[in-house]
């Protein structure tokens, strides 16, 4: 034998044979599971997948137009257009404690009239600001303006 290895099939002694068949059927079957429970799961991190550019802080050199900005504090939202600011909105929650955004949607709604050629806002959230709360302000800002930024609070 190759090796020097004893497959044990020598009729010396009396010993059993070492070799013995694997079924491979349950582990084919279990394979082609994962394949599709990792496909599946792929699919849906696509599908879910949030189309949100982060602040460089400069836009190209022809651009002239007013810089929206929304501030995200736990306690208010500051949207300012250029360098006039918007009243504060207090953040108010819903019965299940998510951010109520009306008031943000219809004050982004009345910006995006007053200024048409501007399609981006940045959103400045502070560093206590809930993941929620961010995305929720990312959808009320979406419909007035698709291009949206998240940077940093100044």
């Amino acid at each position: 034998m190759a090796g020097g290895m004893d497959l044990g099939t020598s009729s010396k002694g009396g010993k059993k044979a070492l070799d013995s068949a694997l079924n491979l059927v349950p582990f084919i079957d279990l394979m082609a599971v994962l394949i599709v429970f990792l496909i599946m799961s792929a699919v849906w991190t696509q599908l879910n997948r949030l189309q949100v550019a982060q602040s460089s802080g400069s836009e190209g050199p022809d651009v002239e137009k007013v810089p929206v900005r929304v501030r995200v504090t736990e306690t208010s939202l500051q949207v300012s257009a250029g360098p006039a600011q918007q009243p504060a909105l207090t953040v108010t929650r819903d019965a299940n404690g998510r951010l109520a955004i009306d008031s943000l949607t219809t004050q982004l709604a009345e910006l995006k009239r007053a200024f048409p050629d501007t399609s981006a806002v940045t959103i400045e959230p502070d560093d206590a600001v809930k993941y929620d709360d961010l995305i929720r302000v990312i959808d009320a800002a979406m419909p007035s303006f698709p291009t949206v930024s998240v940077s940093p609070a100044s």
